[in-house]
C-alpha cells in the first residue's frame, strides 16, 4: 500500500471533521468570522457552514474516487466488488442515504448546521430516525462510505482503508460534539 496515499487522504478527509469540531466547541468565534466582509456576504453562519458542507463533500468524493483510480488498473475506476458485496453495498448506500435525507427533513438545515449551538431555535427530535440512533446522520454517511467501498474496492486488500478512517473520524466526531 502506498503510505502518501493514505496520509494524504488522511489529512484532506480531516478537514470537514476538525470544521466541525470547531464550529460546535467554539459558535461564538464562527459567528464572529461569518461577519467579516469576505464571508459575510455568503450568508450567516447556517449558510456559510453549509456551502463548507457543498464543498468537503466535493473533497471526500475527489478522496474516494482518486483512491480507486490510484488502486485500479486504468484511469477511470470500475466497481470490483463481488455480486454479494455490491448487492450489501447497495443497501447500504440506500439505507444511509435514506438516513441522511431523513436528517435533513427532520431538522431542517438550520439544525443540521450546527443552528442550536449557533443560537438558533432547533426544536428535539425524537421521531425517526433519531429514534432509531443518536447520531443517524453519521451512521447514514458511513453506512453510504462503507456500501460505496464494498462496490467499488472490495475484495482488494486496499477496500477497507478509507472506510475504517472515516469510521475512526465520525466516532470521534460523535463522542466530542455536543
Amino acid at each position: 500500500m502506498i503510505y502518501w496515499a493514505v496520509l494524504l487522504a488522511a489529512v484532506l478527509l480531516s478537514f470537514e471533521r476538525l470544521t466541525y469540531f470547531c464550529i460546535s466547541h467554539y459558535p461564538d468565534s464562527w459567528r464572529t468570522l461569518c461577519e467579516r466582509p469576505i464571508l459575510g456576504v455568503l450568508g450567516g453562519p447556517v449558510v456559510v457552514l453549509q456551502k463548507l458542507f457543498y464543498v468537503f463533500k466535493v473533497v471526500q468524493i475527489a478522496v474516494f474516487f482518486g483512491w480507486c483510480s490510484l488502486f485500479s488498473s486504468g484511469l477511470i475506476p470500475w466497481p470490483t466488488g463481488t455480486a454479494l458485496s455490491t448487492a450489501i453495498g447497495v443497501l447500504l448506500l440506500v439505507a444511509g442515504m435514506i438516513l441522511n435525507l431523513s436528517v435533513f427533513y427532520r431538522l431542517g438545515n438550520t439544525g443540521v448546521f450546527y443552528g442550536k449551538q449557533l443560537g438558533f431555535d432547533v426544536p428535539w427530535i425524537e421521531g425517526f430516525p433519531f429514534s432509531l440512533f443518536k447520531h443517524p446522520q453519521y451512521i447514514g454517511t458511513l453506512a453510504s462510505i462503507w456500501g460505496f467501498f464494498l462496490i467499488m474496492r472490495f475484495p482488494h486488500e486496499d477496500w477497507l482503508v478509507l472506510p475504517v478512517l472515516e469510521t475512526a473520524y465520525y466516532a470521534v466526531g460523535a463522542y466530542y460534539e455536543p
